[in-house]
């Protein structure tokens, strides 16, 4: 069982999912704003750990149990590291 957390604010696994949400958001905008491109190594890690980070809010609340999501960020991982291996036609 997980300790009540105050109304109105969200436990640490919630907090933690959306500051890496924040944070991709950012690494994704900057290149609209004359900034320098993100690695694709970096954007894919955070996906990874943003999964983790939900497979553990979804072990303190069933409701948060959603394999399809999951299933379409590991898609969205996989297709990050498979452009990434691939290397660039000459």
């Amino acid at each position: 069982m997980t300790t009540p957390h105050p109304p109105g604010r969200p436990d640490a696994w919630t907090a933690a999912s959306l500051g890496l949400l924040a944070v991709l958001a950012v690494l994704l905008f900057l290149p609209l704003l004359g900034g320098p491109t993100p690695s694709p190594w970096l954007v894919a890690s955070l996906l990874l750990v943003r999964i983790g980070v939900q497979v553990m809010r979804a072990r303190s609340n069933a409701a948060l149990r959603r394999p399809a999501s999951w299933a379409l960020d590991l898609i969205l991982v996989g297709l990050l590291f498979w452009v990434l291996a691939t290397p660039p036609a000459a």
